[in-house]
């Protein structure tokens, strides 16, 4: 299938299954918002659970006290819930 016949999903998709990215590289890539990347990843990965692949999430976590168990993965936390820093990694993901 061509570039220009795909759909940003499954160009996102594509993209996830060769290498492992953030929100913000997402959008980067395809010039759209990190809000509009979750929101695409998302869709991607109810998409994924019809085929036999995997969306794989490394959830975001706090850079100050390493807390990874935040409610949902496919968010950008803006500050730790527990020592309350804002230094928090994206989550990264990956089609597998």
């Amino acid at each position: 299938m061509r570039e220009a016949e795909e759909t940003t999903r499954e160009r996102i998709a594509a993209a996830l299954r060769e290498e492992t990215l953030t929100p913000k590289e997402v959008a980067a890539e395809f010039d759209v918002t990190a809000a509009a990347a979750l929101d695409h990843v998302g869709h991607v990965a109810r998409s994924l659970a019809e085929a036999d692949e995997d969306l794989l999430v490394r959830p975001p976590e706090c850079r100050e006290c390493g807390f990874d168990g935040f409610d949902d993965p496919l968010n950008r936390p803006s500050r730790c819930p527990e020592c309350k820093a804002e230094r928090v990694a994206d989550p990264a993901f990956r089609v597998e």
